[in-house]
């Protein structure tokens, strides 16, 4: 990041009066309840008392919503992860015929790890083993999640004819499916609450997929941003009794072609410079690191004023 910027802090502040010159920056996230919502409210508290900028957060039903708004102009920055990112700017899945080609690329903000999940009394730990099993697909109401799921499986050397696919609306619902028996393993966000409310029911172990090259390159095949992590045997960590490998993705900060780059700058330094404000504000923040907020490998490209494409 130094290297890229090479901006003063004291610098980005008085960057920071022609955009706030502009009115209320509108940060864009899902509903209020979401991990969306509470990194966007974070950043924007970290642009209100660290920037000098005027942020507001502004919740939204869903990727559908949220980012055609920001294409728009409606809003300034939003969150959301890279592949609804890729699909959006690319006209894929939900966003099929519609491009949102005026997305672009603020910041990678940490990764967000998925997993399988099955029963510990099962005595399976890898997803390879769970040939002829149910697993919950489909994902009727949640648009990308099942590009997740076949790169997850992918990962694990198994495809979807593999498997016995228990179609179901969510993850959340799928989730539900399993703790009722009609599900063999379910697919959800490693660290999630949900995660903790089946294993108190119904014990659960992660499932492991395979941390090599040919791996990494079938999860490509299906998913171009996806790579292999570590989900560490921590607090919150159900089901991960030792460190475990899966399926992996960055959380972004979107914004527009058409912001002001001085803004931009700004607000990215803000991200490095205050990293430590952000994790008190929540501790998947941990998972930025200052000098890769830039990397390559997105379909979506970053902001001009960021210097990559």
């Amino acid at each position: 990041m130094k290297r890229i910027f090479g901006i003063a802090v004291a610098a980005l502040l008085a960057l920071a009066g022609p955009a706030a010159a502009q009115g209320v920056i509108g940060v864009g996230t899902m509903s209020q309840g979401t991990l969306s919502y509470t990194t966007g409210s974070v950043i924007a508290q970290m642009m209100n008392e660290r920037l000098a900028l005027q942020a507001r957060v502004q919740p939204n039903s869903g990727e559908s919503t949220l980012l055609p708004l920001l294409n728009s102009g409606e809003l300034d920055f939003a969150i959301a992860n890279a592949l609804e990112a890729a699909e959006a700017y690319e006209g894929l899945g939900m966003f099929a015929g519609r491009r949102l080609e005026n997305l672009r690329v603020a910041a990678v903000l940490y990764p967000l790890r998925v997993a399988l999940f099955a029963r510990a009394a099962d005595g399976i730990s890898t997803v390879a083993e769970l040939r002829e099993r149910r697993v919950t697909s489909g994902f009727s109401a949640m648009g990308s999640v099942d590009t997740l799921l076949k790169a997850a499986l992918a990962a694990g050397g198994v495809t979807l004819d593999d498997v016995r696919p228990a179609p179901t609306p969510s993850v959340a619902a799928g989730a539900d499916q399993f703790v009722d028996g009609r599900a063999d393993a379910f697919f959800f966000a490693v660290g999630a609450a949900k995660v903790s409310e089946v294993d108190a029911t119904t014990p659960v172990r992660i499932l492991a997929i395979e941390d090599s090259p040919e791996a990494l390159a079938r999860v490509r095949d299906i998913f171009p941003e996806g790579y292999i992590a570590t989900a560490p045997a921590a607090p919150g960590m159900t089901g991960v009794a030792q460190p475990t490998p899966v399926l992996a993705f960055d959380n972004l900060l979107l914004t527009r072609a058409d912001a002001p780059a001085e803004t931009v700058r700004a607000v990215v330094e803000g991200l490095a410079a205050h990293r430590e404000a952000l994790i008190a504000g929540f501790p998947l923040f941990r998972g930025l690191d200052p000098d890769a907020l830039v990397k390559q490998g997105l379909r979506v490209p970053f902001h001009d004023a960021l210097g990559a494409r």
